[in-house]
């Protein structure tokens, strides 16, 4: 049988040495989250800047040829009472030196060559001298029907070919006759709006080049920022290791000499017996604590190594019901199993029974005495799934968030009777995940609640 390496089968050459690093998943997580934010800021800032940019340009480039047009305006209409027809017509219009009847421009010269027509109250085009020569997308009456109903309306069509760019600009007026009630002027604004094109050309490439460049250098500075973090979040995991260790074997000997005690119950006080019985109970607590903290450390510190060969899921779940079943039957609990086909995965064995143990754990802590839990194991596809089905008084939904984050616990009150520290599931979830599995929970406050786990075949 072949079997594809997984995705989450660790590389045996070419790590960094971040990935070396403990939490370096974690911390990789947040160079990166860092770096977008940053990348984010600042993309909007150019962006905002390219827009002002860009607008601010294109209004000082643009101005003076609305005020150029509007001179023409001014000029035309006043023909319009003497001559309407040479008042539509086109010319190449450039002023004589010295003439009072000819407008000044604010460009310091006239548009040449300058597009002038006129239109009716229907906004119907009037013919004029030159008409017919004038580009087909400037003579377009959508201008002239929007000065019927604004008054004074600017635009810029595309006149196509070599002519390129037209600038638009219509003026409601009143001719002698009634004749004429839309004059719209034009000139080529090609210069302008290439030059526009240029810098927003220039301003995008420059923009893209910084987005970049901050990408790179956040991604660095946000390493260097974290270096700290990670130096203290080492230091954590390397105490809480130490700790968990040294705290083992005395922890053992304390129960060990308590429970020695304890056989000989019939020559100890009431008082005495109980007291021990507490410090047996207290101590096998502490003992369980210390043991998923020390796991925890070495999973944080360790993430690669694990064992990788194929497993059979239905063995894994007998060896965790077989270790668990005396806590069962102490509870009064019965745990069974149900499969029917064989059910295998890539992974590790000993991790995978840890976290089939610990969900069992859970299981069995919040399940009332006489009930039965459910262990089903089934393939679909390339997924392979353990379900664990109890009994118990279910999981609200706000806590279902919550429920795999370490020292979280559902109901704080019973800590002592479960003798659990919310780590159990932490761990079943690092397993899982670990192995590029999904864990997940299914419940409903007062009618049980179903884990599952869900690995790639």
């Amino acid at each position: 049988m072949n079997w594809s390496r997984p995705a989450w089968l660790p590389m045996q050459h070419g790590k960094g040495r971040l990935s070396r690093e403990p939490g370096a998943a974690m911390f990789q997580g947040l160079r990166v989250r860092l770096t977008l934010w940053y990348c984010g800021v600042l993309c909007a800032a150019l962006v905002l800047f390219v827009v002002f940019l860009y607008f601010g340009v294109r209004y000082l480039l643009l101005t003076p040829v609305e005020a150029d047009l509007s001179k023409h305006a001014q000029f035309r209409t006043g023909q319009l009472s003497v001559s309407p027809y040479d008042a539509c017509s086109s010319t190449t219009f450039a002023p004589q030196p010295g003439s009072p009847d000819q407008p000044s421009f604010a460009s310091g010269q006239a548009p040449m060559p300058e597009l002038v027509a006129c239109f009716d109250q229907n906004a119907t085009l009037l013919s004029a001298r030159h008409t017919t020569q004038l580009p087909n997308a400037f003579l377009s009456n959508t201008l002239a029907k929007a000065a019927l109903q604004q008054g004074t309306v600017t635009d810029i069509v595309d006149g196509g070919g070599t002519i390129g760019p037209i600038y638009r600009y219509a003026v409601l007026v009143s001719s002698s006759n009634g004749g004429v009630r839309v004059m719209q002027f034009g000139t080529y604004v090609a210069i302008q709006e290439s030059a526009l094109s240029v810098l927003l050309t220039l301003l995008l490439s420059i923009g893209g080049l910084a987005l970049l460049g901050a990408g790179v250098g956040g991604l660095f500075l946000a390493n260097r920022a974290l270096a700290p973090a990670r130096l203290a979040w080492a230091n954590q995991q390397r105490f809480i290791a130490d700790a968990s260790h040294e705290l083992r074997t005395p922890l053992t000997l304390l129960r060990a000499d308590a429970e020695v005690l304890l056989r000989g119950r019939a020559q100890l006080p009431t008082e005495d017996a109980a007291l021990l019985e507490d410090i047996v109970a207290e101590a096998n607590h502490m003992s369980i604590l210390a043991t998923n903290m020390l796991t925890l450390a070495r999973l944080d510190n360790s993430p690669s190594h694990q064992e990788h060969e194929v497993v059979n899921l239905i063995d894994v779940a007998h060896a965790g019901v077989r270790r668990i079943q005396a806590l069962a039957d102490q509870m009064e609990i019965s745990v069974r199993v149900e499969c029917t086909d064989t059910v295998l995965v890539i992974g590790d064995p000993a991790l995978l029974e840890q976290a089939v143990l610990a969900l069992l754990d859970n299981a069995i802590k919040y399940a009332p005495a006489g009930t039965a839990i459910h262990v089903t194991l089934s393939a679909e596809g390339q997924q392979a799934m353990v379900s664990i089905r109890d009994q118990g008084p279910g999981i609200s939904a706000a806590d279902q968030d919550h429920i795999f984050d370490r020292f979280y616990r559902v109901d704080r009150s019973r800590s002592r009777d479960t003798a659990g520290a919310g780590l159990g599931l932490a761990i079943a979830r690092w397993v899982v995940e670990a192995h590029g599995g999904v864990i997940s929970v299914t419940s409903e406050e007062g009618h049980g609640s179903t884990f599952r786990i869900t690995l790639p075949v």
